[in-house]
Formats: structure tokens, sequence, C-alpha cells
């Protein structure tokens, strides 16, 4: 049985998931009461202390999963009143399926979607664990990168960098701070890739701490300092990328041009995949 999917193909219950501002998935219960058809959130509520129950018995802390919080929601005229509300886990939410009113069809969709989300949840940490240190490190360095690169392509563009050539620009001019003077076709060449190759998949994960530096100082002096201006940007980025490179030299670190070409990270990220089961054929 597959969970009940809207027009754009997605499960009515990653329709209902929220990211917080550290990039941890959670559902609040109000909603996920409404989901699963509970008209009214009374009668969830002892659903709720049921999940509680089940996740203390599993060894598990409570205020890990269930979060109780106060909100404000708007009833109409510009009035707006405190409700009570509880942040939940996805193991919190394969807790509460678990222990809702069977009947419900829907009941059994979620029962379906939380068991194998959880599941694949808990495979991605175990094959996660079986990385080396530094696998790890850049796995998580390369995802933060990802992140604040789209963060700083919103700053430079509020600066005034709009298309698509000048972020180019602008991004070669954090190179080449950084880099002493090299830009991005410099670096591919220094490093032996090849032009259709990304620079940030083959950084180990001191390069990518020192870039991720980088960017996160500068969307945060953009967004400080109200700078304006393509120029002023571009400088900006060429600026912060000199002082990271001083401070590497400082501190007596290799220069990040130095530092060796790691493996595409696609390589490590293969690793995460559960292997697939091959089918037996029948003779």
């Amino acid at each position: 049985m597959k969970p009940s999917t809207n027009q754009t193909g997605r499960s009515l219950f990653d329709e209902i998931r929220h990211i917080d501002d550290a990039g941890v998935e959670y559902w609040k219960s109000r909603e996920l009461a409404k989901a699963l058809n509970y008209t009214d959130y009374r009668n969830f509520l002892s659903v709720i202390k049921k999940a509680q129950e089940a996740c203390r018995k599993s060894g598990q802390e409570i205020e890990n999963h269930f979060v109780s919080v106060n909100e404000m929601v708007s009833i109409g005229y510009g009035v707006q009143r405190e409700i009570d509300e509880v942040h939940l886990s996805r193991y919190a939410c394969y807790l509460l399926v678990q222990n809702a009113d069977p009947s419900k069809e829907v009941v059994a969709l979620g029962q379906t979607y939380f068991a194998v989300q959880t599941r694949a949840q808990e495979q991605h940490e175990e094959l996660f664990a079986q990385l080396s240190e530094e696998e790890q490190k850049r796995l998580l360095l390369r995802e933060e990168m990802t992140k604040h690169n789209t963060q700083l392509a919103a700053a430079a563009h509020d600066a005034g960098v709009k298309t698509q050539l000048e972020y180019a620009v602008f991004q070669n001019h954090g190179y080449r701070g950084l880099y002493g003077g090299l830009e991005a076709k410099d670096i591919h060449k220094r490093k032996l890739l090849k032009k259709s190759q990304q620079i940030l998949d083959h950084m180990g994960s001191t390069e990518l701490a020192a870039n991720l530096f980088r960017a996160t100082q500068t969307e945060e002096k953009l967004r400080r300092d109200k700078i304006k201006g393509k120029q002023n940007a571009n400088r900006t980025h060429e600026e912060i990328g000199a002082k990271v490179r001083q401070t590497i030299q400082e501190i007596g670190g290799t220069m990040p041009e130095d530092l060796p070409t790691a493996d595409s990270i696609k390589q490590i990220e293969k690793k995460l995949k559960p292997p697939t089961k091959r089918k037996k054929i029948i003779k």
C-alpha cells in the first residue's frame, strides 16, 4: 500500500514536513492529526500519550522526539491566539501512527510511510557509521557548502549580482582571494580536474572547511554592511578569501591550491545507498 499523494506526486506526510533553522526535520502534531483524519484534536492527545509511553519503553528520551511548544495562530480579523503544539520527530510520528485508530485508512497509509522512512533513515545512519572519519567530514562539509552557497548567492543577488555570468565572476573573486590569484579554471588545471568536474566535489575536508568559512563570512558581511553594487560585492568576496588565506598562512597551514585532489564525493555518497537485492532467476 502506497501513501496517498497530492497532485504533485508528493506524499501528504511529506507535504506537512517542516525543517527548522538547524536543518532538522519535524512534524506538527495538529497538522498530523488533521492528516490522519482526527477532526477533534483532543481525541489525538490520547494517541500522543500512548506514543510517548511507547517511546519511553523503547529506551528513548521523550523530550528528544516530542517537543511541546506554544504557537500563535490567526483566528481572523487580525486577531491571534496561543495554542499548544507538539513538534514531532520522524520516530515520534512512527509511534503515533502505530497507536492511532487502525480503522482509518489513512492511518494504515501512515504506518507504511513512517515505517519505511524510519528504516531508511536507520540504514543511512548505519552506513554513515561505516565511513572513515575523513569521509564523514567531507560529506557533512559538502552538504553545508551547498546550503551556504545558496545563501551566499541570495546575499550577492541582493547586493546587485543578478545574472549567472555576474555570479560566476563574483565566485571567481572569492577563489582569487583564497587561492592566491587563481580562478576556477586555474584551480581545475592545478587540481587536474576536467571541466565537467565540480571543484567542491574533489576537495578534502580541510579545503572544504576553508571554503565554507569564506562563503559564510562573505554572506554575513554583505548583509551586515548592506553592501550594494557588483564591484563592491566582488571586492568584498576577494577580501574575505584573502583574509582566510592569510589566517591559514599564519597558523602554518597548507595553502588550498597545494592540498591533494580528493576522489569525487559521489563515490562516498554511493556507499550510503543500500545494496540492491538481485532478483533470483527461476530456470
